[in-house]
């Protein structure tokens, strides 16, 4: 251990009587939650950019927390490692997640770049087979640095295309070295600024060879993951091409790669789309293109993507509801895409903010489970569509509009409304909850 964390023990499982801070009082990795471990079922995942690279800095303010690992050095990255892999041990997650330039300095040129994080891939390799901690995913920060001011794939500049394709190739290998479980693709400045200086139609036509040569290039190495793309609609591009999930099945459409990619959700994004979490997840889910999810949440008197731990149990219930009724994650997971508040200084911030979300989540799980057993949702769901479940009503879907006109007036129809039930549905999901 590299003494950063101080003496603070691995986080044990306790029992929802417990007044330990430091124990979990609802996360039981080995408890059977539908025929599954629940750490099976969540497969949580920490964050290398939060937890290990974000300094607590915002639009006003620099840097407030005091690390020991900061720096632009492969010294710096190798201490930082250290400590990410301490706090993997602390918390007894199975996964975590990382972006490129959260794990190595950037170098004078791309090729110093590609082997710092060639050199950095060897320490966590080496790492991984020690502790048993495994990949969810990696990814290419192509967002931060100025090059990318105008976007990766869809940038007017030929030369930065290029560049873009050489980063997602580097981390892909990396990822793939690393048996991660997927790959993720976030266009954090793959939209625009304004309308006079863009090309849309040609911005959308690049962005589609890009993630072809993408997904062509996993089957080439044998990749066995998922390609994931997360969705956001705004911050830090005024509008960006992944919006929402529809904005995001229907690029793939276009592009003909629906069946090649499916989808990062997170909770910020979700709701900065005007969206509900759960919303997104039942749309993915019913396009069959649900892939893993980031974890957190917004302060919901804020317009931006605030990346907070998520705290309500009622929300992260519906979320995990949706993913249990599309038959749970099979290369995704819970990744916590969320920071500790840049006032929150101490080495047991970190660990506590963690300690929090993941009881969250497992409350939230069990309730989702709960709701599943007990089956009324969905008992009051197919009654609202019992209808449609007579041959008459499924045989009107192939009919003309002409036919079923005609069919009104023969039988003299005058439909009735039904009660959509919704406060019945809500009063029975707080029973829950």
């Amino acid at each position: 251990m590299t003494g950063y964390f101080k003496d603070i023990a691995p986080i044990r499982y306790a029992g929802p009587d417990s007044d330990d801070e430091f124990a979990y009082r609802h996360y039981d990795p080995d408890e059977v939650v539908m025929g599954k471990r629940m750490e099976d079922h969540l497969r949580l995942a920490v964050a290398y950019w939060h937890s290990l690279a974000y300094e607590g800095a915002d639009p006003f303010g620099g840097r407030t927390y005091d690390r020991p690992w900061y720096g632009d050095d492969m010294a710096a990255a190798r201490a930082k490692a250290d400590a990410a892999f301490d706090l993997f041990a602390i918390l007894g997650q199975p996964f975590f997640c990382f972006h490129d330039a959260d794990v190595r300095p950037e170098g004078a040129t791309f090729a110093e770049s590609r082997r710092n994080l060639d050199a950095i891939c060897d320490i966590f390799a080496a790492k991984m087979e020690q502790t048993g901690t495994k990949l969810l995913w990696g990814t290419a920060n192509m967002f931060s640095h100025r090059r990318w001011m105008a976007g990766a794939a869809t940038n007017p500049d030929p030369e930065i295309f290029a560049y873009a394709a050489a980063s997602v190739k580097a981390c892909m290998d990396v990822t793939h070295r690393l048996d991660g479980q997927n790959y993720v693709l976030w266009g954090g400045r793959e939209g625009y600024e304004t309308l006079l200086n863009t090309d849309l139609g040609r911005e959308a036509e690049q962005a589609g060879r890009f993630l072809t040569k993408v997904v062509e290039y996993k089957h080439k190495i044998g990749f066995k993951g998922a390609i994931l793309i997360e969705p956001k609609p705004q911050e830090p591009a005024k509008h960006q091409y992944d919006f929402d999930v529809a904005t995001v099945y229907g690029f793939l459409k276009r592009f003909g790669l629906e069946n090649e990619v499916k989808l990062n959700i997170e909770q910020g994004h979700a709701i900065l789309a005007g969206h509900s979490f759960e919303h997104e997840l039942a749309l993915a889910a019913s396009l069959d293109m649900l892939g893993s999810i980031d974890m957190n949440r917004n302060d919901y008197q804020s317009g931006w993507d605030t990346d907070q731990f998520p705290n309500n149990v009622p929300e992260t219930a519906l979320a995990y509801y949706e993913v249990l009724r599309a038959g749970g994650f099979t290369t995704g997971g819970t990744n916590f895409d969320a920071r500790v508040r840049r006032q929150s200084l101490d080495p047991e911030d970190l660990v506590l903010a963690h300690v929090g979300a993941i009881d969250i989540c497992a409350r939230g799980l069990k309730a989702a489970a709960a709701m599943l057993e007990d089956g009324g949702l969905e008992r009051l769901r197919a009654l609202r569509y019992a209808g449609w479940d007579r041959p008459e009503a499924q045989a009107m879907l192939d009919q003309p509009l002409d036919r079923i006109a005609a069919r009104v007036e023969e039988r003299d129809l005058d439909p009735q409304p039904v009660s959509g039930g919704q406060e019945r549905l809500e009063n029975w999901v707080n029973r829950f909850v």
